[in-house]
């Protein structure tokens, strides 16, 4: 089978210097990791606004679909308007929504506030596409392997450093803390951010619909939108699950510790960035294939992981090499497509995947309270099996389909 795409007109590498590589791939991860701060705090948060285990598992639901929403109607932007001014704007409205939930006074009103967070902390994913208009043609795939290894970090971070804030301060000051953070980036990046040459006005409405013509147009384009919403419900439900786990005897741990099991997973998720110089090398396919089979493979040792923190150590390694490896291989075969509708490529992927993110938050603990963490990786297994079925499928003659 043919791993080739239609080509896409390169950067201007002049333009992706190294510093900015650097602040695109913090600004995205301080984006994104917004989504993620609760996810360490779900029993604590729970107990503090008087609400089950259960209940409060929604924060994290109601943020991923906000996210998913946003991504679908502000993400598309970013073809048509001056993206030096768009990502700063984003990251001073979900400064906002992060000020609202330090303020939060009940459950009803931090779920509002976070679904208003989903909406607003979008700016990582214009980010991404505007990354890759700026890269070079033969080293995208290295250069998108950065910024969204910075993704990577910024979600896993953003549990470890939840942990030990909230351990010590209490979980408002998290959001209270990501409020000026997202401040100080929107003013740097405002400054350091390239005037780009000026996009073709579209129409909004024909602008989101060309979304799905972009995808109907591209079986490359369907094929990895599918991979990527299974794999990505697979990472949300892992890590939420996680968290029950890790809170559920026999290890019973805080969530200063529960935190630290981010670092953990930091560890697969740097080893991860390298799988965009695969796709440079035109091994993007392959690639793929081996990583489906290694999140099979992942989830197998987490099940037999019961009651050895080391077994579960190298399992959560093994998910996040995988899973994320597996993510930027589909963002950079994407993005070679076209050069022309990036941000709305881009869309369509990060829509599906929140999509499937919500609804794995939801099916972990859905899974926890019908057959505990044998349910939860027995489920992995099953979607990895999945993943494996349509990945062969799908590599059965030329992916790209001219339009």
């Amino acid at each position: 089978m043919s791993d080739s795409t239609s080509p896409a007109p390169g950067g201007d590498e002049r333009h992706l210097t190294r510093g900015l590589l650097l602040l695109l791939a913090v600004s995205s991860g301080a984006a994104v990791g917004n989504l993620y701060w609760a996810q360490p705090l779900l029993e604590v948060i729970g107990a503090d606004l008087h609400v089950s285990s259960g209940a409060a598992g929604w924060l994290i639901t109601v943020t991923q679909l906000g996210y998913a929403l946003g991504v679908l109607l502000v993400v598309p932007l970013g073809d048509m308007l001056d993206r030096r001014r768009l990502i700063p704007v984003m990251l001073g409205l979900s400064a906002v929504a992060l000020t609202a939930c330090a303020l939060a006074p009940s459950f009803g009103a931090l779920l509002g506030a976070l679904a208003l967070l989903g909406l607003t902390t979008v700016s990582g994913q214009v980010v991404v596409p505007m990354a890759g208009d700026l890269a070079a043609e033969h080293e995208r795939g290295r250069k998108l392997g950065v910024v969204t290894s910075g993704i990577i970090t910024g979600i896993l971070v953003s549990r470890t450093v939840s942990g030990l804030v909230a351990g010590t301060a209490g979980w408002r000051v998290i959001y209270a803390a990501a409020a000026v953070l997202a401040l100080a980036l929107a003013a740097l990046l405002l400054r350091r951010i390239p005037t780009l040459p000026a996009r073709p006005r579209i129409r909004y409405a024909t602008l989101l619909a060309s979304v799905g013509r972009a995808v109907a147009h591209h079986r490359t384009v369907r094929w990895s939108l599918v991979l990527g919403a299974l794999q990505f419900g697979l990472f949300t439900m892992f890590w939420t699950a996680l968290t029950f786990f890790l809170s559920a005897p026999p290890y019973s741990y805080s969530v200063i510790t529960i935190g630290l099991f981010g670092l953990v997973g930091l560890a697969g998720a740097l080893a991860a960035q390298r799988a965009g110089a695969l796709h440079d090398r035109g091994w993007s396919v392959a690639a793929t294939g081996a990583g489906w089979a290694l999140v099979l493979v992942a989830f197998a040792l987490a099940g037999v992981a019961r009651s050895s923190v080391v077994l579960l150590v190298v399992a959560v390694v093994l998910v996040d090499v995988a899973i994320q490896g597996l993510n930027i291989l589909n963002a950079t075969r994407l993005f070679a497509v076209t050069g022309d509708a990036r941000s709305r490529l881009n869309t369509a992927m990060v829509t599906t995947n929140f999509v499937t993110g919500a609804v794995g938050s939801a099916a972990a603990g859905a899974l926890w309270s019908a057959g505990g963490w044998t349910a939860v990786t027995t489920a992995g297994m099953a979607v990895a099996v999945v993943g494996l079925v349509i990945w062969v499928l799908g590599r059965r003659g030329p992916l790209v389909v001219p339009v």
